[in-house]
């Protein structure tokens, strides 16, 4: 694949490419065990992950996400960025205090500088934070033009990230300032708190990109089978982030998700 191969769409002002790395793979998020967790943080050392990170960048997929993206994770991102040449986008979906008295590093101003001081074009609270405003009874996710006013103050763009289906179709009625949204889809239905088909009809009515996440059900689906489900019922405007634990994986995802989007059989 060419630089500029992977199809993009606008999100806000920014161009992305429609597969964002996802980070959980070099974190140690498995959502399988504890074993599993240490291992993924045991293995992914800053050069393993900036492997993987330039094979993404060569082939035009120059965005990430993730809860923070400070420490290796920097390092590794930096590595990457020199040796392909090409800068990489940075999503990030942090949690700050909700409440005053909480720890002093947590207070949302400074947690949207430190993002804004890693680049971040893009600023998604956390599903943590999302999740804890909506509100079912009035329909409503309160609070919610304080943080975006917070983000888009620090040249960032705003969006919201949540494992609830309601979020989307609350934030649009109130007109909420945001450019995207986050929403948890995948085939078998892992940890999607309503039927797949519901969530299906949110993503297709949504006023906005949704980016789904979690394709694959955190590994438990083949690849062939997460992608072609996710990327045949998505719109043009939407995305997929997905995770990859070596160069080999991230080259299979990006194959298999071109095939599918040009309606071929992965070979």
């Amino acid at each position: 694949m060419s630089a500029s191969s992977f199809p993009r769409t606008p999100v806000g002002r920014v161009s992305l490419p429609r597969l964002i790395i996802g980070t959980n793979w070099f974190r140690g998020y498995s959502h399988v065990s504890r074993a599993k967790d240490k291992f993924i943080k045991q293995y992914q050392t800053p050069e393993r992950i900036a492997e993987v990170l330039r094979v993404y960048l060569d082939s035009g997929v120059d965005a990430l996400m993730g809860g923070d993206l400070e420490g290796g994770m920097a390092e590794a991102i930096t590595r990457a960025e020199q040796a392909a040449g090409r800068r990489m986008l940075r999503i990030l979906t942090p949690h700050f205090n909700l409440r005053p008295g909480g720890p002093p590093d947590l207070e949302p101003e400074r947690v949207f500088d430190r993002c804004r001081e890693m680049g971040a074009v893009i600023c998604m609270p956390h599903q943590l934070v999302t999740d804890a405003l909506l509100d079912r009874r009035d329909k409503v996710i309160r609070d919610l033009d304080r943080y975006t006013r917070m983000i888009r103050d620090r040249g960032m763009l705003p969006g919201l990230s949540t494992h609830m289906p309601e979020t989307v179709p609350y934030a649009d009625a109130q007109n909420a300032d945001v450019e995207t949204y986050i929403q948890i889809y995948n085939a078998a239905g892992f940890l999607m708190q309503v039927e797949t088909d519901w969530v299906m009809r949110i993503i297709a009515q949504a006023a906005k990109p949704v980016i789904a996440i979690k394709p694959l059900a955190g590994g438990r689906l083949m690849p062939v089978v997460g992608l072609a489900f996710v990327w045949s019922t998505i719109r043009e405007r939407d995305l997929v982030c997905a995770g990859a634990m070596t160069a080999d994986e991230a080259r299979e995802l990006m194959d298999i998700s071109l095939d599918l989007l040009a309606r071929r059989t992965p070979g």
